[in-house]
């Protein structure tokens, strides 16, 4: 009698931890669903996408070409009470995807374009004051990136980065 009054209660004890078992699961679920939502919405805040926007993965190095533009001295905007002239001199090199449709059309030697592309990066740095420029530096180079892949139609640029810059 006393073996079977065990046997139920460990069977009783049994069922009780698979119930238990069950509702933890569930309830650590949801909070890990929520857990990776709030990490997603930090790195969307923070621009640190794994894969592109588009839903492919980010660009391989081994599909990448670079274009160079050799230092550029671009005048900055006046800052409010200062009436000195400011500029900012940069090197500025384009990340050119070779996978994209438009790399057959322009290819990443971009001199024949050059003049328009500095156009467009001289129009960016022209908005902002030295103070700005040099603290907004991510955002110049997103809003050059979004100007350059307006011009060509296409996401053949898709990173901006600055090498040698000094404002003065």
């Amino acid at each position: 009698m006393k073996k079977n009054l065990i046997s139920v209660i460990i069977l009783a004890l049994l069922i009780v931890n698979i119930v238990l078992t069950a509702i933890m699961m569930f309830s650590v679920t949801g909070a890990s669903k929520k857990t990776a939502a709030l990490v997603d919405d930090i790195a969307m805040v923070l621009d640190l996408e794994l894969v592109s926007k588009e839903g492919k993965p980010a660009v391989a190095m081994t599909d990448t070409e670079t274009y160079a533009i050799e230092s550029m001295t671009i005048p900055l905007k006046k800052s409010e009470g200062d009436d000195k002239d400011h500029y900012c001199v940069v090197s500025i090199t384009l990340s050119v995807n070779i996978k994209d449709d438009a790399y057959k059309t322009f290819g990443s030697d971009f001199t024949t374009q050059e003049g328009l592309i500095k156009d467009e990066i001289n129009a960016v740095f022209a908005q902002y004051t030295v103070e700005e420029a040099r603290d907004n530096q991510e955002q110049i180079k997103q809003e050059i990136l979004g100007k350059l892949q307006s011009m060509f139609d296409s996401r053949l640029i898709y990173n901006v980065s600055f090498s040698d810059i000094m404002f003065g």
